[in-house]
């Protein structure tokens, strides 16, 4: 199946927009073009519970398959779901527990990198 190209940007709004669905909460796109050679961007968001991260990997999963024939390359923290990571290239996408999030603060590790909140468009 052939899909064209997503831009990292693209990419990053998608997979915010998806998190959004399930109900992420606090999500963040850093962008690290420039500071890190392996990826270009983390989106970054919060589920509740384990239970709702494992749906925010789900629903975004789901979606990036199902509509755009895209899939990970890799995916770890799913067992747990206390911090999982969708690594799609361009882009990788870290899930966290509240706890979680706060212990490994990724947005002050790389606090100095354009970043953006995602906010729901309201309905």
């Amino acid at each position: 199946m052939s899909t064209p190209q997503l831009t990292p940007d693209v990419l990053a709004d998608l997979i915010a927009e998806q998190a959004s669905d399930k109900k992420a909460a606090d999500i963040v796109v850093l962008d690290l073009r420039g500071a890190l050679g392996y990826t270009d961007m983390f989106v970054i968001a919060t589920g509740n519970t384990d239970r709702q991260v494992k749906a925010i990997h789900d629903g975004i999963h789901r979606a990036l398959k199902d509509e755009h024939g895209i899939l990970p390359r890799r995916v770890e923290g799913l067992t747990e779901s206390r911090w999982v990571l969708m690594d799609y290239l361009d882009v990788v996408v870290h899930v966290f527990t509240p706890e979680t999030r706060e212990y490994y603060r990724l947005e002050q590790l790389w606090g100095d990198v354009p970043s953006r909140s995602y906010e729901a468009a309201e309905v």
